[in-house]
């Protein structure tokens, strides 16, 4: 009867362990696959993206298609930067500007664009008070020099309640 028993305690270990090693290669397995397949996967989108930006620009060259169908398909245009010195700076404008802050003459860390230009909303509110209601006005190539109070609650010390000066620079107006 011992024989037996130990016959099949070796028989249960021997099935275990090969239900670990079988468990141990596809944990390996899916360790290698799914990764391949999330970057397959990715691989995919994009290249459906490129194919369906691509077509987008060739709508109205389609073989076959009718005028209407031309007609239907309408591109929209991304604003552009015009330039003109004769287009004026108005309220709800988006324009590009750079421009270098200082305070007492000295200019001061985060108060400029370092000439990489940014886009401000004309009344938007996102810049400091009277700040774009400065650039009203104004036109494409214009240097306007504003001057503002930041609040005495900004949270940088040395700037607080602090009146500074801005050398804005309007590159342009997007139309």
């Amino acid at each position: 009867m011992k024989k037996e028993n130990r016959k099949m305690a070796q028989e249960r270990r021997a099935a275990e362990r090969r239900r670990m090693e079988k468990k141990k290669k596809r944990n390996r397995i899916l360790a290698v696959a799914v990764p391949i397949a999330v970057i397959l996967l990715l691989i995919a989108v994009l290249i459906a993206d490129s194919v369906r930006r691509s077509n987008s620009g060739n709508d109205n060259e389609t073989a076959g298609s009718t005028s209407s169908e031309a007609a239907a398909v309408t591109p929209t245009e991304a604003p552009s930067l015009e330039t003109d010195a004769s287009l004026t700076v108005e309220n709800g404008d988006t324009v590009n500007i750079d421009y270098v802050g200082s305070v007492d003459g000295t200019e001061f860390d985060g108060g400029s664009t370092d000439g990489m230009g940014t886009t401000l909303v004309i009344g938007s509110g996102s810049y400091i008070d009277d700040f774009e209601e400065q650039l009203i006005g104004s036109h494409p190539g214009n240097e306007v020099e504003v001057t503002v109070t930041f609040p005495e609650d900004y949270g940088v010390d040395d700037l607080n309640g602090r009146e500074a000066v801005f050398d804005v620079t309007v590159n342009g107006i997007y139309k």
